[in-house]
């Protein structure tokens, strides 16, 4: 049996969405590089604009 991993030790992402920081979950273990959004409602509201964390350029 694999030795546990501490949480903190788990690769760690920022989501494209909503700009907060996620960590690894056993789901994306094989589809990780391509993950971007923390939960499947930042998914739904991707940024329009495709500024980075979700939040309007300014103006």
């Amino acid at each position: 049996m694999p030795k546990m991993r501490r949480k903190s030790d788990l690769p760690r992402k920022t989501c494209a969405a909503c700009g907060l920081p996620f960590t690894w979950r056993k789901k994306w273990e094989r589809d990780w590089e391509n993950v971007r959004y923390c939960s499947d409602r930042c998914r739904r509201a991707k940024p329009a604009g495709g500024a980075p964390g979700g939040r309007a350029a300014p103006v």
